[in-house]
């Protein structure tokens, strides 16, 4: 009897191994409600760490001292919270650029006055196309920042995401030099923040004129930088998501550049045929043509597509040339490999299964082997003690020794 207990007991204990190791594969399977749960928060939280470089973009402090090269700040410098109350005539560019915030400060040295203007932007790119905005083609360089312009007693540049406009009362040979100190305190963005706009790459440098590059992000970006096309071809409403013009000086004639970024090549080949009819009809066609579209050589004017980019060529030079100029875009899409999982998700739930039927074999051998084991051992007594194998057909009672 005892035995058969004790082969009870390890046959279930046997089972409750196996049901254990099931149990646990299947956790790898589908975890519990409270590590759902868990990866629910952490994935709430990925979430609002990935919002947050916006928020503290919105917060962060300002560049501008208190004190620098003798400047002294006089009061406090006044928040720009909003882009209506940075610039309320060009509210709506600054939004497009992606505007977040910025500061109002003047300066005083001596009987000499300065006033600062920072804002800031989201990501390199709009600051970029902020400072192309307010930066007029006539104004000599200056080198400030990653790219500077001046315009008699006005100092513009910009470095990472923020641009500085500097008003002087009065402008020295130490001027720039005084930005120089300004820039060296702004932060460059790192990671997507911090990348150059891709269309750049498309224009080619050959006879580029400095410091006519134009960047806009909307219609009013656009538009307020002299843009050669209406911009309601541009198509920003078909989603056009990036346009970039810029002069050149050929043999025969300046020529002006426009490469709009759309965000498939189906998108821009409409476009394109939109926009070619559109120069077909000339005087007729609505909206009416721009100043530059009327002051170009009728001739030249011509568009092709490169990929997503529609290019067009405007100016006074030679059809030859401005042809020539118009084959340089060159629209080249650069492919980055994903890396892939090693293990597809077929072949972990195959292998998952297998070792679900290994364990449960092993198991099952285990248990046969240790019946064979316990019984074979039983019969094999029974037998050396003159008995039969088994005690099934054995008649067992119980004897009292009892006393009169």
């Amino acid at each position: 009897m005892n035995r058969r207990i004790l082969i009870a007991g390890i046959v279930l204990l046997l089972s409750l191994g196996l049901c254990a190791s099931a149990q646990t594969i299947s956790l790898k399977m589908k975890p519990p409600a409270d590590v759902l749960k868990a990866e629910k928060h952490a994935s709430a939280g990925s979430a609002a760490k990935k919002a947050a470089p916006a928020q503290s973009i919105a917060a962060s402090k300002s560049v501008l001292p208190d004190v620098f090269d003798g400047w002294v700040e006089s009061g406090k410098p006044t928040p720009l919270t909003d882009a209506a109350q940075a610039d309320p005539s060009n509210a709506a560019a600054l939004k497009e650029y992606g505007f977040t915030g910025g500061a109002l400060a003047t300066y005083k040295r001596g009987g000499e006055t300065l006033t600062m203007r920072e804002l800031r932007f989201g990501d390199l790119s709009g600051a970029y196309g902020a400072y192309t905005f307010y930066r007029q083609n006539n104004w000599p360089r200056e080198e400030i920042g990653t790219g500077a312009a001046s315009d008699r007693k006005r100092v513009l540049f910009w470095k990472g995401s923020t641009v500085i406009d500097a008003n002087f009362s009065t402008l020295t040979t130490s001027s720039a030099s005084e930005m120089r100190e300004i820039a060296k305190g702004i932060a460059t963005p790192s990671g997507n923040r911090g990348l150059a706009p891709g269309i750049l790459a498309s224009l080619p440098q050959d006879s580029l004129v400095k410091q006519t590059t134009h960047y806009a992000l909307g219609p009013s970006g656009y538009a307020g930088s002299g843009g050669v096309l209406p911009a309601e071809i541009i198509g920003f409403d078909k989603g056009a998501e990036e346009v970039v013009t810029a002069n050149y000086n050929l043999r025969s004639g300046p020529a002006t550049l426009t490469l709009i970024n759309y965000p498939t090549p189906q998108i821009a080949e409409a476009q394109e045929a939109l926009i070619r009819n559109y120069l077909k009809a000339g005087s007729k066609a609505q909206p009416v043509w721009t100043k530059a579209l009327n002051e170009s050589d009728q001739a030249s004017l011509e568009v092709r597509r490169s990929g997503p980019i529609v290019v067009l060529v405007s100016g006074d030079a030679i059809p030859d040339e401005s042809h020539k100029l118009i084959q340089l875009v060159h629209y080249e899409e650069q492919m980055t490999a994903i890396p892939q999982p090693t293990t597809s998700e077929v072949a972990k739930t195959s292998q998952l299964l297998m070792g679900i039927a290994t364990i449960c074999m092993i198991g099952a051998g285990a248990a046969i082997l240790l019946g064979i084991f316990l019984g074979g051992g039983r019969a094999l007594y029974r037998i050396a003690r003159g008995k039969p194998a088994s005690s099934v057909y054995e008649a067992e009672f119980i004897r009292l020794d009892l006393k009169k």
